[in-house]
């Protein structure tokens, strides 16, 4: 039986230390990750897929279909490969064409099916799908790594290791819509089946599967090029090689579209963390799980590289880390009580919060009894519309501000720094974007993205009124505060939803938002190339889905088949 103490660590940590940007863009994959909680439920359910057609041609052109069959459903991957000539090809979200596009779709394609999708998926956005696909996607070639397998292949060689590593994907998707965009299916009416009962299970199953055609693809014009010659990539460099992705400052405004969403993932990671450190002791077998995966966690890093001068200094910061921290578990007593709780503590003091991040992580990694179960708590079911309690009295309300906002008090709001940029949305990219305030005319389109200084205005009104005045009152005088109200009394009852940093100043850094959504993704070796777009790797170390075993690893994210 785990030895737990329940009573003895119960406090999770205060929102104002997890939740100031500079941290959550320190997070790292876990076992709630969601491309993990993914693999975990093929393994478990036993899910069978299928090449079922590869119709392309010797120039890289045509179609294929390949299938993921649970114990319930089957979704069916509609790939459309195309011949793009390398002056067309953009990461740009106002790109128009790409070197390969997608479908995700609700059961088995007919013919007249494939038809219409032809028609429509290569357009991504200038096309339309149906209520019959899941979502929607697109993806590119990394040129200088495709070119070196298919030579190497088709020369009957195998690729260059370092070269494969220094890169990780052949392929990388510049956007994966679901969620009822572009006429693709509401997550409502699907978010009922086991399978997507956590978050972006239907777009990163989608993923998944876009990592096989890549290698299906690749696999066959090496083919082309010297049928006599050419040989298949070797499957351990292809356990070496994930999806790459793009993202940029269109997610960024997502965790604060979605506080309770925001909250969730975060509680549930917190409470994981406190369940782990209350283990009053730890089994043989779980200390050497946990120094197994510390070692490949060492290999990992190594092969992290970026050239941005911010991504620099943490993989320095973290280089020292390790430095310490093997140190520090050479002698370290498994022995005596609450080693995580000692082991977090000190990483408290001894690394930085990349480090601290990164142990947080490994801690939950022999302890899934306790963790995986929280994976079914991140999701957000309630979609109906907030309303404002308008019986509230105004001085409930600022009891809740000070409570929960108390913070932007010390920022000085009346400072150009702390109002310096402004959310907007680009006519020409279609995205979110953010602008200088003060030397763009952007002020009359700024987007409701700044709930601090939002809040800040807010208190300033409510110091013209009474304690005992109702706010539905105080609201028909300023409508203004509509949304702040709104967002006050959700954010009051989720202690995780709110990040606590200015949104708008110029301080801010979007990649530490990208950072912390994509890390419950489970990106691995985020490689900012501004402060405003990074590009990263999805389900590298991890199995193709006609590799899929009972047998599979939970530890696959930790590079096990190198």
């Amino acid at each position: 039986m785990l030895d737990v103490d329940k009573k003895s660590i119960t406090e999770l940590r205060d929102p104002s230390e997890v939740m100031k940007l500079s941290r959550m863009g320190s997070f790292h994959q876990s076992r709630l990750s969601f491309m993990r909680i993914l693999m975990r439920q093929i393994r478990d359910e036993n899910w069978k897929f299928k090449r079922e057609e590869f119709n392309v041609n010797n120039k890289g052109v045509g179609h294929a279909i390949y299938s993921a069959t649970g114990p319930k459903n089957t979704y069916s991957l509609i790939a459309f490969a195309h011949d793009l000539p390398d002056e067309k090809r953009s990461d740009r979200v106002i790109a128009d064409a790409w070197d390969a596009t997608f479908t995700l779709y609700d059961g088995r394609p007919s013919e007249e099916d494939i038809e219409r999708l032809k028609k429509n998926v290569p357009l991504q956005e200038v096309g339309r799908i149906s209520e019959n696909e899941l979502c929607l996607s697109r993806a590119n070639k990394s040129v200088r790594l495709w070119d070196h397998v298919i030579s190497s292949l088709s020369a009957g060689c195998q690729p260059d290791v370092e070269q494969i590593d220094s890169v990780g994907y052949l392929m990388r998707t510049t956007a994966v819509y679901g969620s009822g965009k572009f006429g693709a299916v509401d997550r409502e009416f699907v978010s009922d089946r086991t399978e997507f009962k956590a978050p972006f299970q239907y777009e990163l199953l989608s993923v998944f599967m876009i990592r096989w055609f890549v290698l299906d693809l690749v696999n066959q014009m090496a083919k082309v090029q010297n049928p006599d010659k050419a040989v298949q990539l070797d499957p351990k460099l292809g356990y070496r090689l994930g999806i790459g992705n793009s993202t940029g400052l269109g997610m960024a405004p997502f965790l604060l579209n979605h506080p309770v969403l925001l909250n969730n993932w975060i509680l549930a990671k917190e409470t994981a963390l406190s369940r782990v450190r209350s283990v009053q002791k730890s089994s043989m077998e779980e200390n050497k799980l946990f120094l197994e995966l510390y070692e490949k966690s060492i290999i990992l890093f190594g092969l992290w590289r970026s050239d941005h001068p911010l991504q620099i200094k943490k993989l320095k910061e973290i280089s020292n880390d390790l430095t310490r921290l093997s140190k520090y578990l050479k002698k370290f007593d498994f022995e005596s009580t609450y080693p995580w709780d000692r082991l977090f503590n000190w990483s408290k003091k001894n690394l930085s919060m990349e480090g601290q991040e990164f142990i947080i992580s490994l801690i939950m990694e022999p302890y899934g009894n306790l963790v995986d179960e929280l994976a079914f708590t991140m999701s957000d079911n309630n979609q109906s519309y907030v309303k404002i309690d308008g019986l509230k009295s105004i001085g409930d309300i600022r009891k809740q501000l000070n409570k929960v906002y108390g913070w932007i008090f010390d920022i000085d709001w009346e400072c150009m720094d702390s109002n310096a940029r402004a959310w907007y949305v680009s006519q020409e990219k279609l995205e979110p974007r953010l602008g200088e305030r003060f030397s763009e005319p952007i002020g009359n389109y700024e987007q409701p993205l700044s709930p601090a200084r939002d809040v800040y205005r807010l208190s300033k009104d409510l110091a013209n009124f009474g304690d005992d005045e109702l706010i539905a009152n105080f609201l028909m005088l300023k409508p203004e505060h509509r949304h702040i109200v709104r967002r006050l009394q959700i954010v009051s009852n989720h202690p995780y939803s709110e990040i606590r940093d200015n949104t708008i100043g110029s301080q801010l850094l979007p990649i530490d938002m990208l950072r912390c959504k994509l890390s419950f993704f489970g990106a691995i070796h985020f490689d900012p190339r501004s402060d405003r777009w990074v590009r990263i790797c999805m389900f590298k170390g991890a199995p193709y889905p006609n590799q899929i075993s009972n047998s599979i690893s939970d530890y696959w994210s930790y590079l096990e088949g190198f």
